[in-house]
Protein backbone atom coordinates (compact mmCIF):
# COMPACT_ATOMS: atom_id res chain seq x y z
CA UNK A 1 0.00 0.00 0.00
CA UNK A 2 2.79 2.33 1.16
CA UNK A 3 4.24 2.24 -2.22
CA UNK A 4 1.24 2.75 -4.07
CA UNK A 5 0.79 5.45 -2.45
CA UNK A 6 4.26 6.91 -2.96
CA UNK A 7 3.32 5.74 -6.37
CA UNK A 8 0.60 7.85 -6.95
CA UNK A 9 2.15 10.94 -5.62
CA UNK A 10 4.84 10.71 -7.97
CA UNK A 11 2.66 10.89 -11.12
CA UNK A 12 0.56 13.69 -9.21
CA UNK A 13 3.77 15.76 -8.39
CA UNK A 14 5.38 14.60 -12.02
CA UNK A 15 1.56 15.76 -13.89
CA UNK A 16 2.07 19.10 -11.84
CA UNK A 17 5.66 19.32 -12.73
CA UNK A 18 5.08 18.91 -16.19
CA UNK A 19 2.25 21.44 -16.86
CA UNK A 20 3.93 24.20 -15.43
CA UNK A 21 7.07 23.28 -17.06
CA UNK A 22 5.44 23.30 -20.50
CA UNK A 23 3.30 26.68 -19.48
CA UNK A 24 6.55 28.41 -19.26
CA UNK A 25 8.09 26.65 -22.24
CA UNK A 26 5.09 28.71 -24.21
CA UNK A 27 2.71 26.32 -23.68
CA UNK A 28 4.66 22.89 -25.10
CA UNK A 29 1.83 19.90 -26.08
CA UNK A 30 1.95 16.93 -23.69
CA UNK A 31 3.34 13.75 -25.21
CA UNK A 32 1.40 10.49 -25.09
CA UNK A 33 2.84 8.11 -22.24
CA UNK A 34 2.67 5.63 -24.85
CA UNK A 35 2.80 5.40 -28.71
CA UNK A 36 2.47 9.16 -30.11
CA UNK A 37 3.33 11.13 -33.24
CA UNK A 38 4.51 14.57 -31.95
CA UNK A 39 4.64 17.37 -34.06
CA UNK A 40 8.67 17.66 -34.85
CA UNK A 41 10.39 20.94 -33.14
CA UNK A 42 11.18 23.59 -35.50
CA UNK A 43 11.70 26.45 -32.62
CA UNK A 44 15.17 27.70 -32.81
CA UNK A 45 18.05 27.97 -30.16
CA UNK A 46 16.52 30.17 -27.41
CA UNK A 47 17.22 28.12 -24.60
CA UNK A 48 20.57 27.17 -22.67
CA UNK A 49 21.86 25.40 -19.98
CA UNK A 50 23.66 28.50 -18.39
CA UNK A 51 27.24 27.92 -17.34
CA UNK A 52 28.54 24.35 -17.70
CA UNK A 53 30.45 22.62 -14.92
CA UNK A 54 34.14 20.45 -15.50
CA UNK A 55 35.02 17.70 -13.16
CA UNK A 56 38.32 15.12 -13.59
CA UNK A 57 36.43 11.88 -14.33
CA UNK A 58 38.88 9.10 -15.29
CA UNK A 59 41.03 9.77 -17.86
CA UNK A 60 38.80 12.63 -18.99
CA UNK A 61 37.92 16.75 -17.41
CA UNK A 62 34.24 16.04 -18.20
CA UNK A 63 32.32 19.23 -19.08
CA UNK A 64 28.84 18.91 -18.26
CA UNK A 65 24.93 20.74 -17.64
CA UNK A 66 23.56 19.87 -14.68
CA UNK A 67 20.34 20.79 -13.40
CA UNK A 68 17.32 20.17 -10.68
CA UNK A 69 18.13 19.39 -7.03
CA UNK A 70 21.27 17.83 -6.25
CA UNK A 71 19.30 15.31 -3.69
CA UNK A 72 17.42 14.00 -6.08
CA UNK A 73 17.24 10.83 -7.78
CA UNK A 74 20.03 10.56 -10.96
CA UNK A 75 19.23 11.20 -14.27
CA UNK A 76 22.57 10.65 -17.06
CA UNK A 77 21.69 12.15 -20.18
CA UNK A 78 23.99 10.90 -23.27
CA UNK A 79 24.67 12.29 -26.70
CA UNK A 80 25.19 10.66 -29.96
CA UNK A 81 27.02 11.61 -32.95
CA UNK A 82 26.74 14.20 -34.75
CA UNK A 83 25.26 15.72 -31.65
CA UNK A 84 25.85 16.99 -28.60
CA UNK A 85 24.54 18.26 -24.71
CA UNK A 86 21.91 20.91 -26.50
CA UNK A 87 19.83 17.46 -27.90
CA UNK A 88 18.60 17.50 -24.22
CA UNK A 89 18.39 21.33 -23.40
CA UNK A 90 14.45 21.19 -23.38
CA UNK A 91 14.29 17.82 -21.36
CA UNK A 92 16.55 18.76 -18.68
CA UNK A 93 14.14 21.24 -17.39
CA UNK A 94 10.98 19.02 -17.75
CA UNK A 95 12.94 16.30 -15.21
CA UNK A 96 14.42 18.90 -12.51
CA UNK A 97 10.94 20.30 -11.93
CA UNK A 98 9.85 16.62 -11.39
CA UNK A 99 12.73 16.65 -8.79
CA UNK A 100 15.92 14.95 -10.71
CA UNK A 101 19.14 15.90 -10.43
CA UNK A 102 20.03 15.96 -13.66
CA UNK A 103 23.30 15.69 -15.59
CA UNK A 104 24.24 16.09 -19.33
CA UNK A 105 27.51 15.33 -19.88
CA UNK A 106 30.00 16.02 -23.23
CA UNK A 107 30.74 12.42 -24.39
CA UNK A 108 34.85 12.59 -25.31
CA UNK A 109 35.61 14.49 -28.03
CA UNK A 110 33.06 16.81 -27.69
CA UNK A 111 32.68 20.00 -26.24
CA UNK A 112 34.33 20.97 -23.19
CA UNK A 113 35.50 17.26 -22.44
CA UNK A 114 39.01 16.87 -22.69
CA UNK A 115 41.80 14.36 -21.93
CA UNK A 116 43.93 14.83 -18.91
CA UNK A 117 46.83 13.93 -20.87
CA UNK A 118 48.16 14.04 -23.85
CA UNK A 119 49.41 10.34 -23.78
CA UNK A 120 45.96 8.99 -23.78
CA UNK A 121 45.12 7.33 -26.69
CA UNK A 122 42.27 8.57 -28.43
CA UNK A 123 39.73 5.82 -28.47
CA UNK A 124 36.56 5.77 -29.60
CA UNK A 125 35.70 2.09 -28.75
CA UNK A 126 32.51 1.18 -27.09
CA UNK A 127 34.05 -0.30 -23.48
CA UNK A 128 36.01 3.38 -22.95
CA UNK A 129 32.71 5.36 -23.99
CA UNK A 130 31.27 3.48 -21.02
CA UNK A 131 33.38 3.71 -19.06
CA UNK A 132 33.62 7.25 -18.79
CA UNK A 133 30.01 7.53 -17.48
CA UNK A 134 31.15 5.32 -14.82
CA UNK A 135 33.49 7.34 -13.75
CA UNK A 136 31.79 10.46 -14.09
CA UNK A 137 29.54 8.73 -11.94
CA UNK A 138 32.34 8.11 -9.51
CA UNK A 139 33.22 11.55 -9.61
CA UNK A 140 29.99 12.94 -8.92
CA UNK A 141 29.18 10.40 -6.42
CA UNK A 142 26.33 9.30 -7.91
CA UNK A 143 25.51 5.16 -7.16
CA UNK A 144 22.88 4.37 -9.16
CA UNK A 145 20.89 6.17 -12.49
CA UNK A 146 18.61 6.54 -14.80
CA UNK A 147 20.15 6.46 -18.03
CA UNK A 148 18.62 7.65 -21.17
CA UNK A 149 20.38 8.22 -24.66
CA UNK A 150 20.41 8.09 -28.58
CA UNK A 151 22.30 6.89 -31.04
CA UNK A 152 26.39 6.60 -28.97
CA UNK A 153 24.65 7.64 -25.86
CA UNK A 154 22.28 4.86 -26.33
CA UNK A 155 24.86 2.21 -27.23
CA UNK A 156 26.32 3.34 -23.63
CA UNK A 157 23.59 3.39 -21.80
CA UNK A 158 22.95 -0.09 -22.69
CA UNK A 159 26.47 -1.07 -22.25
CA UNK A 160 26.66 0.51 -18.62
CA UNK A 161 22.82 -1.57 -18.05
CA UNK A 162 24.26 -5.12 -19.68
CA UNK A 163 27.62 -5.00 -17.65
CA UNK A 164 27.02 -2.82 -14.11
CA UNK A 165 23.18 -3.22 -13.42
CA UNK A 166 23.69 -2.25 -9.73
CA UNK A 167 24.49 1.60 -11.36
CA UNK A 168 21.31 1.50 -13.82
CA UNK A 169 18.00 2.35 -11.88
CA UNK A 170 16.14 2.24 -15.60
CA UNK A 171 17.21 3.02 -19.19
CA UNK A 172 15.86 4.64 -21.86
CA UNK A 173 17.33 3.68 -24.95
CA UNK A 174 16.33 5.36 -28.73
CA UNK A 175 16.48 2.81 -31.45
CA UNK A 176 17.05 0.08 -28.54
CA UNK A 177 19.72 -2.71 -28.24
CA UNK A 178 22.73 -1.47 -29.67
CA UNK A 179 25.80 -2.87 -28.04
CA UNK A 180 27.87 -3.77 -30.86
CA UNK A 181 29.37 -7.02 -31.96
CA UNK A 182 32.67 -6.39 -34.40
CA UNK A 183 31.88 -10.12 -35.97
CA UNK A 184 27.94 -9.49 -36.61
CA UNK A 185 29.31 -6.03 -37.95
CA UNK A 186 31.31 -7.81 -40.70
CA UNK A 187 28.52 -9.46 -42.61
CA UNK A 188 27.02 -7.62 -45.38
CA UNK A 189 23.93 -5.79 -45.15
CA UNK A 190 21.27 -5.20 -48.59
CA UNK A 191 22.40 -2.55 -50.39
CA UNK A 192 19.35 -0.21 -49.34
CA UNK A 193 20.89 -0.33 -45.84
CA UNK A 194 24.55 -0.05 -46.52
CA UNK A 195 23.95 2.85 -48.34
CA UNK A 196 23.10 4.62 -45.31
CA UNK A 197 26.23 3.86 -43.42
CA UNK A 198 27.73 5.74 -46.63
CA UNK A 199 29.95 8.01 -44.20
CA UNK A 200 31.40 4.99 -42.45
CA UNK A 201 33.06 3.56 -45.52
CA UNK A 202 34.12 7.68 -46.46
CA UNK A 203 35.83 7.22 -42.49
CA UNK A 204 37.82 4.21 -42.93
CA UNK A 205 40.09 6.38 -45.91
CA UNK A 206 42.45 9.06 -45.40
CA UNK A 207 40.40 10.76 -47.63
CA UNK A 208 38.07 10.93 -45.54
CA UNK A 209 39.46 11.85 -42.45
CA UNK A 210 40.75 14.69 -44.16
CA UNK A 211 37.40 16.12 -45.62
CA UNK A 212 35.30 15.39 -41.84
CA UNK A 213 38.74 17.74 -40.33
CA UNK A 214 38.15 20.29 -43.08
CA UNK A 215 34.37 20.54 -43.44
CA UNK A 216 33.16 19.08 -40.15
CA UNK A 217 30.32 21.32 -39.65
CA UNK A 218 28.86 21.19 -43.50
CA UNK A 219 29.47 17.15 -42.92
CA UNK A 220 27.80 16.73 -39.72
CA UNK A 221 24.89 19.59 -41.01
CA UNK A 222 24.37 16.72 -43.74
CA UNK A 223 23.54 14.40 -40.89
CA UNK A 224 21.22 16.04 -39.01
CA UNK A 225 18.97 16.77 -42.72
CA UNK A 226 19.04 12.97 -43.58
CA UNK A 227 18.53 11.34 -40.49
CA UNK A 228 15.65 13.88 -39.58
CA UNK A 229 14.50 14.77 -42.70
CA UNK A 230 11.26 16.75 -41.06
CA UNK A 231 12.97 18.25 -38.30
CA UNK A 232 13.02 22.12 -39.51
CA UNK A 233 16.23 23.09 -37.37
CA UNK A 234 17.51 26.56 -37.93
CA UNK A 235 21.11 27.97 -38.35
CA UNK A 236 21.01 29.01 -34.77
CA UNK A 237 19.94 25.38 -33.40
CA UNK A 238 22.37 23.89 -35.61
CA UNK A 239 25.17 26.19 -34.93
CA UNK A 240 24.94 25.80 -30.87
CA UNK A 241 25.61 22.18 -31.24
CA UNK A 242 28.13 22.56 -33.77
CA UNK A 243 30.82 24.42 -31.69
CA UNK A 244 31.12 21.37 -29.81
CA UNK A 245 32.64 19.63 -32.68
CA UNK A 246 35.45 22.00 -32.48
CA UNK A 247 36.97 19.99 -29.68
CA UNK A 248 40.83 19.21 -30.56
CA UNK A 249 39.99 15.11 -29.68
CA UNK A 250 36.57 15.71 -31.96
CA UNK A 251 38.12 13.81 -35.42
CA UNK A 252 40.05 11.09 -33.82
CA UNK A 253 37.89 9.90 -31.89
CA UNK A 254 34.72 9.66 -34.17
CA UNK A 255 37.39 8.71 -36.60
CA UNK A 256 38.30 5.46 -34.25
CA UNK A 257 35.06 4.61 -33.84
CA UNK A 258 33.75 4.44 -36.89
CA UNK A 259 37.03 2.24 -37.71
CA UNK A 260 36.91 0.25 -35.09
CA UNK A 261 33.40 -0.66 -35.91
CA UNK A 262 34.65 -2.10 -38.88
CA UNK A 263 37.82 -3.88 -37.52
CA UNK A 264 40.01 -1.60 -39.23
CA UNK A 265 41.66 -0.24 -36.49
CA UNK A 266 42.18 -1.76 -33.05
CA UNK A 267 41.22 -1.12 -29.82
CA UNK A 268 43.13 -1.32 -25.83
CA UNK A 269 44.02 -4.26 -24.65
CA UNK A 270 42.75 -2.98 -21.40
CA UNK A 271 39.37 -3.02 -22.77
CA UNK A 272 39.75 -6.49 -24.06
CA UNK A 273 37.65 -8.51 -21.48
CA UNK A 274 34.97 -6.05 -21.87
CA UNK A 275 34.14 -6.12 -25.07
CA UNK A 276 33.95 -10.47 -25.18
CA UNK A 277 31.37 -10.17 -22.96
CA UNK A 278 29.69 -7.23 -25.04
CA UNK A 279 29.89 -9.38 -28.03
CA UNK A 280 28.56 -12.15 -26.39
CA UNK A 281 25.00 -9.57 -26.43
CA UNK A 282 24.49 -9.64 -22.68
CA UNK A 283 20.90 -9.29 -21.63
CA UNK A 284 19.70 -6.04 -20.04
CA UNK A 285 17.59 -6.75 -16.93
CA UNK A 286 16.89 -3.11 -15.51
CA UNK A 287 13.42 -1.77 -16.32
CA UNK A 288 14.01 -0.14 -19.48
CA UNK A 289 11.41 2.16 -22.25
CA UNK A 290 13.02 1.64 -26.05
CA UNK A 291 12.04 4.09 -28.38
CA UNK A 292 11.37 4.43 -31.95
CA UNK A 293 11.00 6.80 -34.88
CA UNK A 294 10.91 7.26 -38.33
CA UNK A 295 14.79 6.97 -38.30
CA UNK A 296 14.78 3.49 -37.49
CA UNK A 297 12.76 2.43 -40.64
CA UNK A 298 11.16 -1.10 -40.68
CA UNK A 299 12.86 -1.60 -37.43
CA UNK A 300 10.74 0.31 -36.10
CA UNK A 301 8.69 -2.21 -33.98
CA UNK A 302 11.50 -3.07 -32.26
CA UNK A 303 10.46 -7.05 -32.57
CA UNK A 304 14.66 -7.59 -33.51
CA UNK A 305 16.04 -6.87 -30.05
CA UNK A 306 12.84 -7.35 -27.65
CA UNK A 307 14.05 -10.25 -26.23
CA UNK A 308 17.19 -8.55 -25.17
CA UNK A 309 15.33 -6.57 -22.59
CA UNK A 310 14.13 -9.29 -19.95
CA UNK A 311 13.32 -6.84 -17.07
CA UNK A 312 10.32 -4.77 -17.33
CA UNK A 313 10.01 -3.90 -20.67
CA UNK A 314 7.89 -1.54 -23.31
CA UNK A 315 8.64 0.10 -26.25
CA UNK A 316 7.30 3.44 -27.84
CA UNK A 317 7.00 4.20 -31.29
CA UNK A 318 7.58 8.03 -32.40
CA UNK A 319 5.95 8.81 -35.87
CA UNK A 320 7.00 11.53 -37.86
CA UNK A 321 9.98 12.17 -35.47
CA UNK A 322 13.82 11.56 -36.61
CA UNK A 323 17.09 10.46 -35.42
CA UNK A 324 17.58 13.14 -32.50
CA UNK A 325 14.39 12.10 -30.61
CA UNK A 326 15.03 14.04 -27.26
CA UNK A 327 15.32 17.11 -29.11
CA UNK A 328 12.77 16.84 -31.56
CA UNK A 329 10.36 15.43 -29.54
CA UNK A 330 11.38 16.67 -25.59
CA UNK A 331 8.35 16.06 -23.99
CA UNK A 332 7.98 12.52 -25.39
CA UNK A 333 11.65 11.55 -24.47
CA UNK A 334 10.90 13.09 -20.89
CA UNK A 335 7.59 11.28 -20.22
CA UNK A 336 9.77 7.52 -20.99
CA UNK A 337 12.36 9.04 -18.38
CA UNK A 338 9.93 9.79 -15.91
CA UNK A 339 7.59 6.58 -16.84
CA UNK A 340 10.18 4.09 -16.29
CA UNK A 341 11.54 5.56 -13.11
CA UNK A 342 8.16 5.23 -11.45
CA UNK A 343 8.21 1.82 -11.65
Amino acid sequence: MASEVDHSRRRLLRGAAMTIVAARLGGLASADAGAGDPTPRTAGARRSFGPLKQIDAGVLNVGYAEAGPRDGPAVILLHGWPYDIHSYVDVAPLLASAGHRVIVPFLRGYGTTRFRSSETFRNGQQSAVALDVIALMDALEIRTAILAGFDWGARTADIVAALWPERCRALVAVSGYLITSLDANLEPLPPAAELGWWYQYYFVTERGRAGYERYRRDFNKLIWRNASPRWAFDDATYDRTAAAFDNPDHVAIVIHNYRWRLSLAKGEARYDELERKLFARPVITVPTITIASDFDGAAADGAAYARMYVGRHSHRILEGIGHNVPQEAPEAFANAVLDVGAR
